[in-house]
Order: structure tokens, then sequence, then C-alpha cells
């Protein structure tokens, strides 16, 4: 018995230590990205794999720009839409995620209505349900631009709790070790406009031909709309969802501070 003991208390020892070095690890990259520029995200080689995978070729644009080199238009035009409270805030704004997470359970119980009611219809019917996806909740997340960083560069696509809390952790560590200035540099350079079309410079190289220090408001306004679904988005640039929008980030502009 006590051997058992024994043995199962140097299992958790060890799960600890090796939990333990991983964070001291993810602490000394973030340290260090006071000084070096991280060539490459978690995300951004799960994509360079995918691409490769799906397309047998490496369709890739990504061009590093310091920050001073980056529209303040487009600065404020990200906080604006994604994060209104980024320089107030110490990583995560609680009560977003609160309206998520009540949001996203309101939408799982309405997937979950339609559903019952179609299988019912089949029933009463006598008749096979009909072959089509069963209605899903759509996500809403709640994350800030230091979160979203957080995720692109250590993290998997995976939704779990063990991930989350990950993902919580390595905000905190990035708040304490970084500037805003400098998350919002990195975050720029690295977060996704497209299809292999990752950061600032080439996201604004591509939909409008400028450098990334030339956008102007309404440009920039419109590349920050693209952020929550940039895949999607870069099929329609100049839709009306996306023209509308934009209006209503550049009103916002602004009232941005940048740190």
């Amino acid at each position: 018995m006590k051997s058992t003991l024994a043995h199962l208390l140097r299992i958790v020892g060890l799960v600890v230590l090796c939990g333990l070095s991983l964070q001291i690890y993810f602490l000394v990259r973030i340290a260090m990205m006071n000084v070096v520029d991280p060539q490459s995200t978690t995300f951004q080689r799960s994509e360079m794999r995918r691409i490769v995978a799906e397309q047998h070729q490496l369709l890739w644009s990504q061009q590093w720009m310091d920050g001073d080199r980056i529209s303040d238009h487009l600065k404020r035009a990200v906080i604006a839409s994604e994060d209104a409270g980024f320089a107030e805030h110490s990583g995560v704004e609680w009560e977003a995620l609160e309206k998520a997470w009540e949001k996203n359970l309101r939408a799982e119980a309405q997937a979950e209505r339609i559903n019952e009611r179609q299988a019912k219809q089949a029933a009463r019917s006598n008749r096979p349900p009909p072959e089509k996806p069963k209605a899903t909740a759509k996500i809403v997340g709640g994350s800030t631009i230091t979160q979203q960083l957080a995720k692109n560069l250590f993290l998997s696509g995976e939704r779990n709790f063990l991930r989350k809390g990950q993902e919580f952790v390595i905000t905190f560590m990035l708040e304490g070790a970084l500037s805003k200035r400098r998350i919002l540099e990195i975050y720029l350079n690295n977060v996704e406009w497209g299809e292999g079309l990752f950061g600032a410079q080439a996201a604004a190289r591509h939909y409008f031909h400028v450098n990334a220090d030339k956008l102007g408001p309404y440009p920039a306004a419109r590349l920050a709309v693209m952020l929550p679904a940039p895949k999607r988005f870069e099929k329609r640039p100049n839709s009306a969802y996306v023209m509308g929008r934009a209006s209503t980030v550049v009103a916002r502009m602004g009232a941005v501070e940048l740190p």
C-alpha cells in the first residue's frame, strides 16, 4: 500500500514539475520578446503544414514591421474593433467573457431545441431525419488582443478548459513581461488576414497596394473588420458588411487611446 502511494506521489510530482517547467519555458520565451521579434507562431506553423498538404506549395506572405512603421490608424482601428479596453485592462476582460459565455449557452440551447423539433417532426411522419448537419451553436469569443496573441503564439486551436486555463496564464505573462505597445506590435505583425497572409505589411500590400505605414483611416478600419474571420472576408473584402462595419469602426477610432 505504501509503495503504491509513494509511486502515485512520484507521478504527481513529475506531472507538477513538467507543468512548472512548461510555464518557465513560456515565460523565458515571452521575456526574450522584449528584444527578439518572434519569427513564427504555433498557429502559423500549423497553417503552413495545412497549406502545403492541401495545395502542395507554400503560398505565404509576411514581413515584420517595427511598430513605428505601422499606421496609427490601423492600431486604433484594431483596438476599436477587437478590444476597446486594451490600454486599461490587465489582459482579460472578465465582463466580456461572462457575456460571451451567456450568449454561447443561449445559442447552444436554441440549437438543441431546433434539433429536437426536427427529430420529432421526422418521428411523426415516420420518415428518417433529413440528411443535413444538425444545428450547431456559433461560438462567440470574448478574447482580448493579449489573449488572442497568447493563443496564436503558443497554443493549438483546441477548445477545452485546460487549454483555456493555459491561455489565461500566458496572457498574464505577456502583460507582466511586455509593454502594451510591444504586445500590440507583435500582434499586428503575426495576426492572420487571409489564406497564408499574416501581419499588417502583408495585408496592406495585398488589399491596398501600400505599405503598412501608409494606411488611411478607412482602409485600416476595413482590415480591422476582417480579423474575426479573415478567410471568409478575404473572398469579399468589399462586401456591404465590411464597408458598413468599417464606417462604424472609423467613428470609434477617435476615442481610442494608443499605448
